[in-house]
């Protein structure tokens, strides 16, 4: 199969459920909601060494929004027994401290629902107020108030849904993987965490060749400086660089959607020669994602 050019691999990504919170966060501007988000999303990018997976997930308007300010739309990612923590901490030391910032629950129809002791933060000077019907403690802090929600719901989403974009050197490479992750951007219902949403640094479950256990190492078969220096290389013939594009989705629908819209952004570019995915055969998760079913 080949899209705008470029050949798309029989092969599938491979992905994991996982537990998802959409904190809106709200400012007198949108440079401040901006940075409210990006620091609560830092740190995020892969459970394999950071806390939790989180993100920005788009941008909302002043009637999108509880408190009808400008906002921000992030998504954290997590376990379901450790959500509520990582939900907490992160409005905690970076949304709370922001300057106008608020902060308020984006799944208010979620059936699981959990409390934040936010309020304690006010040494008993807090008050109980609502804000478009919802319920929100006012924290006296030195600009004013901080007004935020006590309550937030999570919900069953999709972790790990990815494609490889490849090219004959780097630069074209990079440039179909930034095209890729410039579409995702923005989608709604998803969120990709790394750094401009492009991975240099693909990885596999464990680690081969050392005694001591890692939860994870490069994804050898897809280094192209390994081409003929390993047997079980997965690099087509002509690629010298790879750029992966990982997504997290509230939903399947949401992360295929947000697969294909990337591989055709990647391909229409003219300079991406093929299109993988990463997969463990099955190890991993239990979602499969086969290419060719994304434009059939």
């Amino acid at each position: 199969m080949e899209i705008n050019g470029a050949v798309i691999l029989d092969t599938f990504a491979e992905a994991f459920p996982v537990w998802i919170s959409r904190v809106i966060i709200t400012a007198a501007t949108r440079e401040w909601a901006h940075k409210a988000a990006a620091v609560a999303t830092g740190f995020a990018t892969s459970k394999i060494g950071c806390p939790c997976e989180a993100g920005i997930e788009g941008y909302l308007t002043c009637d999108e929004t509880p408190d009808g300010r400008i906002g921000v739309s992030i998504l954290i990612c997590s376990e379901k027994k450790t959500i509520k923590t990582h939900v907490a901490s992160r409005i905690a030391q970076c949304v709370l401290p922001a300057p106008t910032a608020a902060a308020f629950d984006g799944f208010p129809d979620a059936e699981s629902r959990f409390f934040l002791r936010m309020h304690f933060f006010g040494d008993r000077y807090e008050e109980q107020c609502t804000v478009n019907g919802r319920r929100c403690w006012k924290i006296p802090v030195m600009e004013g108030d901080y007004v935020g929600e006590e309550r937030y719901g999570t919900v069953k989403g999709v972790a790990g849904g990815n494609f490889l974009v490849m090219g004959k050197d780097q630069r074209s490479a990079l440039a179909g993987a930034e095209a890729a992750a410039d579409a995702v951007a923005g989608l709604k219902g998803v969120i990709s965490g790394f750094a401009g949403g492009v991975v240099a640094s693909g990885s596999k479950v464990g680690c081969k060749n050392y005694q001591f256990p890692m939860p994870a190492s490069t994804n050898h078969a897809y280094c192209p400086t390994l081409k003929g220096k390993i047997p079980d290389s997965k690099v087509p013939d002509g690629v010298r660089s790879v750029y992966e594009i990982v997504m997290n989705g509230v939903d399947e629908g949401s992360v295929r959607n947000a697969m294909k819209t990337g591989i055709e952004a990647a391909t229409a570019t003219g300079m991406t020669m093929y299109i993988g995915a990463a997969n463990f055969e099955g190890k991993l998760g239990q979602y499969r994602f086969y290419l060719h079913d994304l434009f059939r």
